[in-house]
């Protein structure tokens, strides 16, 4: 464990946080121009950050909170599907000393309503859609609740922010994170098959275990390009999905879309991936999709380390 902690950089006086790790040291190591994340619409439509946007973006959502009146410790959850507010979003709260809990987007109202309270949630990232939906009808039964921000700008609702104006507001500019390693960072729930999910914390330290067995497990290098299907609303896609990818430096690629045996195929191919993160489900699924389908593809383009 001192050998894996002292691949990190860590923070002045002992301090540790895990968006400094995934993104900050990058910059600071000279490494800010590499592409960081490529955002895949489900409409095919392309986002491209390097590191040096990452830190930009995230140091104005991390001051965004802070406008707003959210310390250190604040409970920042998620219900977005795999867009980049969501991998912005975490990275920022993070950085900010928050604690950040993202949602399964596909939950209804009282799964959602469930963990939240549970959780204790202040703040809450999501869709105009998603909103009304699932949070709005209970929303005053959530006193903590105090800052709603919408992705899409449209904040009719009362005690609703359009984010993207609220960050055009602040600057880039958030300073150095303070958080210790045994501060919480991560809050997962279990899926509550036996009974009312359960919380579980990760804290900062969790950084030196998410690296090291993305380095050493997955092999992650920092000319690679990764792909994790898996949602961040489930644990491993946030350890292997975000925090593993980034703080090895790599190209991370987010599909926004779900599972189709042909895109995937496509993405394989035409994205380059030389390290692939998926389930055993998926692999069943795409072995029941045939194996024409995989030969339409050039597999020489991305004979990766698949994992």
């Amino acid at each position: 464990w001192p050998t894996f902690r002292g691949w990190l950089d860590g923070l002045p006086e002992g301090g540790l946080n895990i968006a400094h790790e995934a993104v900050d040291r990058h910059v600071l190591h000279g490494r800010g121009a590499m592409e960081a994340l490529r955002w895949i619409g489900r409409d095919g439509s392309r986002r491209s950050f390097t590191y040096a946007d990452l830190k930009a973006e995230t140091d104005r959502f991390a001051a965004l909170l802070r406008e707003l009146g959210h310390g250190k410790g604040v409970r920042v959850f998620s219900l977005l599907g795999r867009v980049p507010e969501l991998y912005l979003s975490a990275l920022g709260t993070l950085k900010a000393g928050g604690v950040f809990s993202p949602l399964y987007s596909a939950f209804g109202p009282e799964p959602v309503r469930a963990r939240m309270t549970i959780g204790q949630a202040a703040a809450l990232i999501t869709s105009t859609a998603d909103y009304r939906k699932k949070v709005l009808p209970w929303r005053n039964e959530l006193p903590s609740l105090v800052s709603v921000l919408l992705i899409d700008g449209e904040a009719g609702d009362p005690g609703a922010i359009d984010l993207a104006a609220a960050l055009r507001r602040v600057t880039a500019d958030f300073g150095q994170p303070d958080t210790k390693p045994e501060d919480m960072a991560l809050l997962h729930f279990t899926s509550g098959t036996t009974g009312r999910p359960k919380g579980a914390i990760h804290v900062h330290e969790a950084v030196v275990a998410h690296h090291a067995t993305g380095r050493l497990v997955l092999d992650l290098k920092p000319d690679d390009v990764f792909w994790c299907t898996a949602d961040p609303g489930w644990v491993t896609g946030t350890s292997y999905g975000i925090i593993a990818p980034l703080t090895n430096g790599v190209t991370m690629v987010v599909d926004e879309g779900e599972f189709d045996a042909e895109r995937w195929y496509a993405t394989l191919e035409r994205e380059q991936i030389t390290v692939w993160y998926t389930a055993p489900t998926a692999i069943r699924l795409l072995v029941k999709a045939g194996a024409d389908l995989a030969k339409r593809q050039d597999r020489r383009a991305q004979a990766g380390r698949g994992h």
